[in-house]
């Protein structure tokens, strides 16, 4: 149970943050987009993709169905996107342009939400 604590925290305030800083500076969206076009970016976020990734795999590992499964999604979600972005990369990368182009607005708030989600079951300010 500490490592599903862990790693609720981990995801909840990596998701917050991750909507507050796109928030504040969207044109920060367009440049990611853009520096994984450049070989070293693309190379570097695939590894640190696959390493989170598979950390989080090896220490929760877990397909219940309750809210804890969001933990176990995110770690295969970061491996296979590192490994997609480290195999196929110029697919990979024109196939996240074109759904980051179509869904920003849907996915960054439904990432803020989870966030939010995942550190009220991390911290229980709100009692479920």
């Amino acid at each position: 149970m500490e490592t599903l604590l862990i790693l609720t925290k981990f995801w909840g305030w990596y998701l917050l943050i991750f909507f507050a800083l796109l928030s504040l500076k969207p044109l920060r969206i367009k440049q990611i987009f853009q520096d994984l076009k450049d070989e070293k970016f693309r190379f570097t976020v695939s590894f640190l993709a696959i390493i989170i990734g598979l950390i989080n795999i090896l220490l929760y590992n877990i397909w219940e169905p309750s809210w804890s499964f969001l933990i176990t999604a995110f770690g295969w979600i970061a491996l296979f996107i590192g490994l997609a972005l480290f195999i196929i990369p110029q697919s990979t990368v024109k196939l996240l342009i074109k759904l980051n182009v179509k869904f920003v607005q849907v996915v960054y708030t439904l990432l803020f939400l989870i966030g939010i989600y995942l550190l009220n079951m991390a911290y229980q300010v709100v009692p479920y």
